[in-house]
């Protein structure tokens, strides 16, 4: 069952009732809002309803986690991530969304959606009409608006007595202060009187029991007292928000001054980071590298920070807490300038390494750290274009390997508006907004920036753009048909640069990636798997795992053509593997493509059926139907009959559709394997 629901790394606690009407509600609606003030536990709540709902939908459940955008720029994207759309087509990303979504039945749950209200009211007046499948779960601290919404109040939880706000206290008390025992003398009143100073409020009891440890049950309570002096009279008592402040205050008062001042400088970051990120963003005056990791430690053992392995995150509410602290020290843009820093030596250091045994790494790493690449980004473009042309230029490639296709030509085209005229970082920069505009179909503008790209490159007299030049046009060439066009060019650059640094290297691999592909379009077969042999050892010696997974499709296309069906099997179930590890949803089309057509070689009519209808679903993620060098074209048709000659149409049909109800990830898991069933 599909599903990116969070995990869950601390007790749930209570709830039930809630759980139960939500499950009904979620049966009989189609838009579902959780709502309440910050901290009251809506988004743990969505993580266990949606976790219960998955397996009532075809489809399972998809989390799309709205927290860490800073504007709606990146709402569509953020959605289309989560519910496995990388579209690299033309089209509007709203479109592509809608038309990924119309028979899906999947349970979408958007969490955090106040700081997005109008830009979500937007997106799912167009999902909930287009997608008659689609059930969406939201949270919000208040109400969406659109017709058709269920509101469920998420309340604090219950204080009077051995209620569940005590055993949500009880369980981190005994993370905080493992030796405490509650039912001591005075620690049990004690513990209740928080709770219900507190009214309950998870976030708020979470702080409370982050102090134990170094205070004693009696002592929070005593402090707790003299900040929250509530009256009885339920008509004076304080809003819940006020509350949480207050509560939040008081753990901001309890911090160390370093703690503090950690605390305002990580708001900068928009997304889950390490420790490492944290001290290049933090460290500064007062605040040493050192003071940070002493600091971080403090701030999770406080429960402000919470940790997940090597990784942190922090909560909204207590995020803008931060955030209101580091406009009052004035740091804002100072803050947003390490920030921005950072995340560039980041992109340098993924560029670098692209050609090496840590390019999966890499590739990830910037997956994960999209938002936060995006923020600086944008902060660049307003304050530093030239730096910003460069971050476009390094992180491009990865991002169209990722999907991220419409942003990446609006980032790229916003770097060269706005940065220099010329220079090797422009010339990046033109590099990727021409495969950008390529791998969405657009060959005459690509064609266009190829030119520009080589008239760039040539003044800059560096060979890494020569290279990147080449390969643009090169790949240009081949998908509209001109192989010879294409080996010319890649043989003229290959004979006329060199492979001085790693980077170099990396776009001479890429370069004679092109002549495999030129070769074996001109029917050169058995110089085409030479040359295509060579170039998988040299990709094997780096470990590199993009260019080696592209020469495997060639070679299974190159035993097709022989007639070895056995070999091409097992070179595209190796291309899948590469592809699948790189998360890579057009080079997995492909693939599955070419691996359908080797298994109708080899007579399985129906298995070859089931693997079509999988690379089906990957060619709907990506939004193309089939595409390809144009070569490709008659090959596949002439496999699709081979295979329904097998076994006749109905079989065959039958297995393709199969294929195509498939999870994506479970189809693809089986022909990797190679235990489909007919």
């Amino acid at each position: 069952m599909a599903s990116n629901i969070p995990e869950e790394t601390t007790s749930f606690v209570g709830r039930k009732a809630e759980l139960a009407r939500l499950e009904h509600t979620l049966a009989a609606h189609r838009l579902t809002t959780l709502t309440g003030t910050g901290g009251v536990g809506k988004t743990r709540l969505a993580v266990r309803a949606a976790r219960h709902a998955a397996a009532g939908h075809r489809d399972g459940a998809r989390w799309a986690d709205l927290a860490p955008l800073h504007d709606d720029g990146l709402l569509i994207a953020t959605v289309s991530d989560a519910v496995g759309l990388c579209d690299h087509t033309l089209r509007m990303p709203i479109d592509a969304l809608c038309e990924w979504l119309i028979d899906k039945e999947m349970l979408l749950v958007l969490d955090s959606c106040e700081h997005l209200r109008s830009a979500c009211v937007h997106l799912l007046g167009e999902i909930l009409t287009t997608s008659p499948g689609l059930t969406v779960l939201a949270t919000s601290r208040q109400p969406l608006g659109i017709r058709g919404e269920q509101l469920v109040e998420v309340e604090p939880l219950p204080v009077e007595g051995e209620a569940d706000a005590l055993t949500l206290f009880r369980d981190r008390a005994a993370v905080a202060a493992p030796g405490l025992t509650l039912e001591a003398s005075g620690n049990a009143e004690a513990a209740t009187e928080i709770c219900r100073r507190l009214e309950g409020i998870p976030l708020a009891i979470e702080l409370a029991a982050g102090a134990l440890g170094r205070d004693t049950v009696e002592q929070v309570a005593v402090r707790i007292g003299s900040r929250f002096d509530v009256p009885a009279d339920e008509s004076l008592r304080l809003p819940r928000h006020r509350t949480l402040r207050t509560a939040i205050g008081w753990s901001h008062e309890l911090c160390t001054p370093l703690e503090r001042l950690l605390w305002a400088r990580l708001t900068v970051l928009r997304g889950d980071f390490d420790e490492a990120a944290a001290r290049e963003v933090c460290a500064e005056g007062p605040l040493t590298e050192d003071g940070v990791a002493e600091a971080l430690n403090g701030l999770v053992a406080k429960s402000v920070v919470r940790r997940d392995g090597v990784r942190h995150r922090m909560l909204d509410t207590i995020r803008e807490y931060g955030r209101m602290w580091l406009a009052e020290l004035g740091e804002e843009r100072a803050a947003a300038d390490r920030h921005a820093a950072c995340f560039l030596g980041l992109a340098r250091h993924a560029h670098a390494g692209w050609t090496g045994d840590e390019q999966i790494i890499w590739y990830h790493r910037i997956a994960e750290s999209h938002a936060d690449l995006c923020a600086a980004l944008d902060h660049l473009l307003a304050h530093d274009a030239g730096a910003a042309q460069e971050m476009a230029g390094r992180i491009g490639f990865f991002w169209c390997c990722c999907g991220h296709l419409p942003q990446t030509r609006e980032y790229a085209q916003r770097a060269l508006d706005a940065g220099p005229a010329e220079g090797p970082h422009r010339t990046r920069a033109l590099w990727v907004l021409g495969m950008t505009v390529m791998l969405q179909g657009d060959y005459p503008t690509a064609r266009r920036i190829g030119r520009e790209c080589t008239r760039a490159a040539a003044r800059d007299g560096a060979d890494e753009g020569i290279l990147a030049a080449a390969y643009l046009c090169g790949l240009t060439h081949l998908m509209t048909g001109r192989p010879e066009a294409s080996l010319r060019r890649i043989d003229r650059v290959l004979r006329t640069t060199g492979a001085a640094t790693p980077l170099e290297s990396a776009y001479r691999l890429r370069c004679h990636l092109i002549t495999v592909f030129a070769l074996t379009s001109l029917g050169q077969l058995d110089e085409a798997a030479e040359a295509a042999m060579v170039l998988r050892a040299a990709c094997e010696a780096q470990d590199e795992c993009w260019t080696r997974s592209y020469v495997d499709y060639q070679l299974a296309l190159i035993a097709l053509l022989q007639g070895d069906a056995d070999a091409s099997a097992a070179h595209a179930r190796s291309m899948l593997a590469g592809k699948h590890r790189m998360r890579d949803s057009f080079g997995i089309a492909l693939g599955l493509d070419i691996l359908a057509a080797a298994i109708a070689a080899q007579g399985a009519g129906a298995r070859a059926a089931r693997v079509y209808g999988t690379g089906q679903v990957y060619w709907r993620m990506v939004g193309h139907p089939q595409r390809g060098t144009p070569e490709l074209a008659p090959l596949r048709e002439a496999c699709e009959r081979r295979a329904r000659a097998a076994v006749g149409d109905a079989a065959y049909q039958r297995a393709f559709e199969m294929g195509r109800a498939d999870n994506a990830e479970v189809g693809l898991a089986a022909a990797l394997q190679g235990e489909l069933l007919a």
